[in-house]
């Protein structure tokens, strides 16, 4: 196979799901992932109280005993929380728990992506840290041909399990994007660009996303909180970088 999805020559890049981000983390110096509901949101507010967040692709036994490998506490599913295991993939949940000092988050999207990325530096973005992840960025010298960052967006699944684009990680991207192509002019590829019109061409974010297929899905099941943090634009100056493993603060 050529190399002609590489988008080389530039050094912001774009591109969507488990299979863009193992194409292009080879040939880049940082990969974000974005996974704005919920994954990377979650990973946000879990980092600010101190957490480390070990990313896992599937929530199953094995990630049981992952969990117990690491001495770290298991998120479970949204509907699944209890008092003795209050911490699950929903921002709104991990506000409410207890601050725990490690904690594994099993997501087909955003962890898996980041569990097997492979590049030398992986980021957790979204729309509430796209500021602090893009200035974090510029301040390494990441963004430049030379030190090239994919911004990859995680889409959700279909049924069949084939790549649903997902229009809130769309925002999530471009919103990073723009802010490090205020720092970074004239290094983004096509793709990166249209991810960074994207979000320019949006009024409302917020508005955009609730009422978005994501963002309906989560209100229709009862997390409509998971959607308002998520579309909290810039709160936060966490940065977290996935080192030995685990997400921490930069």
């Amino acid at each position: 196979m050529t190399d002609w999805y590489l988008q080389r020559g530039y050094g912001v890049r774009f591109e969507w799901g488990p299979t863009g981000a193992q194409r292009l983390a080879p040939d880049v110096a940082c990969l974000v992932v974005v996974d704005v509901l919920s994954f990377t949101t979650s990973v946000t507010v879990a980092v600010e109280s101190g957490t480390r967040v070990f990313p896992y692709a599937w929530r199953d036994d094995t990630a049981l005993t992952f969990a117990r490998d690491h001495a770290a506490e298991l998120a479970v599913g949204r509907r699944k929380t209890t008092p003795a295991s209050p911490w699950s993939l929903s921002p709104a949940a991990l506000r409410r728990a207890p601050s725990t000092p490690r904690l594994v988050l099993p997501s087909p999207n955003g962890s898996a992506i980041a569990a097997a990325a492979g590049a030398a530096t992986v980021v957790a973005g979204c729309l509430r840290n796209a500021t602090a992840v893009a200035r974090w960025l510029a301040s390494q010298g990441y963004g430049v041909p030379e030190r090239p960052v994919g911004v990859i967006a995680a889409g959700e699944r279909w049924p069949d399990g084939s790549l649903r684009p997902a229009l809130e990680d769309a925002y999530g991207a471009g919103a990073i994007i723009a802010e490090l192509s205020e720092r970074c002019s004239g290094f983004l590829s096509p793709e990166a660009a249209a991810a960074r019109s994207s979000f320019y061409g949006t009024d409302d974010v917020a508005e955009a996303v609730a009422d978005s297929s994501s963002g309906r899905e989560l209100a229709q099941d009862g997390f409509a909180d998971d959607v308002a943090i998520a579309t909290e634009l810039d709160t936060t100056s966490v940065v977290p970088i996935l080192t030995d493993g685990a997400f921490r603060s930069r």
